[in-house]
């Protein structure tokens, strides 16, 4: 079966119309239907980045640089532990359903979608307890602002991680506003919100006040989305008896959860290694750069959540050709929407980082460094997810891990010196790095051609 589109050969304006509105909609419906999820996708993020923008706005003009950069220091760690608590079950429930779902093994399902979000919820539960141990052992050592903080971060990582879990069960059914909508919507209203609040009440709206009103959106938009994907679970499979194969969840999730470690660790490492050698509000600077390039990573984004289970599902089938299609099909509407998104960011970067406040606009430059990385990772498209899904997770996490080290050793080597332009740079030559090692893995592996440009 062809995936990609077929075009009418029209010319002049109509026609021009007529190939846009089939590029959108028109084509085969495997295709047809990943525009559409992954335009609801990114609609969804780039709602949720408009709201985080103007929370982050508003905190960096009400809490001040200083208190601004503990909670982004705090947060950070955060999206960080919360996005690996999950064992990988988030992302390999893109694997594991749809291959249950193929075969007919509906009482594996069943204990699946139930399961997984105890499993998580339980693991997660205790690692908290282990890390707010953790800080108060090394308390003596912690600026005494950042204590509390951290305390409360603790508090917010088991909600945090069974909404990620919550996420992968709803994407691998295709119900991309429930498994989003509460984590980058509602809980970014909720922030907003609650925060407006306590400002307009007069509250001291510090790090403190601010890692409150964070925690409380993550467990109400959490409790939430539950409620509804429980609802919509009960309609969509019959109910039966339930088998919990815990052993193979994990044997499929663990590999998957080193590609996904390493990928936050490179993509956190720039702002954590940042708080250790430059001052807080240089990190808010640095934090608010990197908010404002946010929308071209939510396109690589977009596609990797929509196209995840169907290489899983084609592998399944043994449809070579068709995954193929599909996945060129995936690098193409990742990379050149990605390079267009780049360059109206970078043409409105000062106005943009007005926003956050005056001192804010001296980051700037830095835009332009940690562009380059982010259009380079875009030219291959959701591959790591690709190799996730054709069980080559452990190559995969090797080329994450390398790139990984690369970075933190640039990082520390850039960063005492350059500051922010380091951290920008040593990232962009870490993300050039495991795109060059990612295409030459797909390519020797899986003999698929995964370049935006070529063939």
């Amino acid at each position: 079966m062809a995936v990609m589109d077929a075009q009418s050969a029209t010319t002049g304006p109509a026609g021009l119309i007529a190939r846009l509105r089939g590029k959108l909609a028109g084509g085969s419906s495997e295709a047809s239907l990943t525009r559409r999820l992954a335009g609801t996708i990114f609609l969804i993020r780039v709602i949720s980045a408009g709201l985080a923008y103007v929370s982050q706005v508003l905190l960096a003009r009400w809490m001040g640089t200083s208190d601004y950069g503990i909670y982004v220091y705090v947060w950070t760690w955060v999206l960080l532990f919360g996005s690996m608590m999950d064992f990988g079950i988030s992302a390999s429930a893109q694997k594991i359903i749809p291959e249950y779902r193929t075969s007919g093994e509906l009482a594996l399902l069943r204990g699946f979608l139930a399961g997984s979000r105890w499993l998580t919820f339980a693991a997660s539960t205790m690692m908290s307890l282990a890390l707010a141990g953790i800080v108060r052992l090394l308390s003596p050592w912690i600026d005494p602002a950042e204590e509390l903080p951290l305390y409360i971060g603790c508090m917010t990582l088991p909600a945090f991680v069974v909404a990620n879990t919550q996420d992968g069960i709803a994407r691998s059914h295709d119900w991309m506003q429930l498994g989003l909508m509460p984590q980058f919507i509602i809980r970014q209203a909720l922030i907003i919100g609650i925060t407006a609040c306590a400002f307009l009440l007069g509250y001291h709206l510090g790090a403190v006040a601010a890692m409150v009103a964070s925690a409380g959106a993550v467990w109400i938009a959490m409790a939430g989305q539950m409620l509804v994907l429980n609802r919509k679970l009960a309609d969509h499979i019959e109910p039966g008896p339930r088998t919990y194969d815990i052993g193979g969840w994990l044997t499929v999730s663990l590999p998957i959860l080193l590609v996904e470690s390493f990928y936050l660790l490179l993509s956190y490492t720039d702002v954590l290694v940042l708080q250790q050698f430059r001052s807080s509000e240089e990190v808010g600077v640095y934090f608010a750069v990197v908010k404002t390039l946010a929308l071209v990573s939510f396109i690589h984004y977009a596609m990797s959540a929509t196209t995840a289970h169907r290489f899983a599902e084609y592998n399944a089938l043994g449809d070579k050709a068709r995954l193929s299609a599909y996945v060129a099909h995936a690098i193409n509407w990742t990379f050149w929407p990605s390079l267009a998104a780049t360059i109206v960011l970078l043409a409105l970067g000062k106005p943009l980082l007005w926003l956050f406040g005056p001192p804010f606009v001296v980051g700037y430059d830095i835009m332009f460094v940690a562009a380059i990385g982010l259009v380079v990772r875009a030219a291959i498209g959701p591959v790591e997810r690709l190799l996730n899904m054709l069980g080559q997770q452990k190559v995969c996490a090797l080329a994450y891990a390398l790139a990984f080290v690369m970075n933190v050793v640039l990082c520390v080597a850039l960063v005492p010196r350059f500051g922010g332009h380091g951290a920008a740079a040593a990232t962009s030559i870490a993300l050039t790095f495991e795109t060059v090692l990612l295409f030459w893995i797909v390519r020797q592996r899986v003999g698929l051609h995964v370049l935006a440009i070529g063939k």
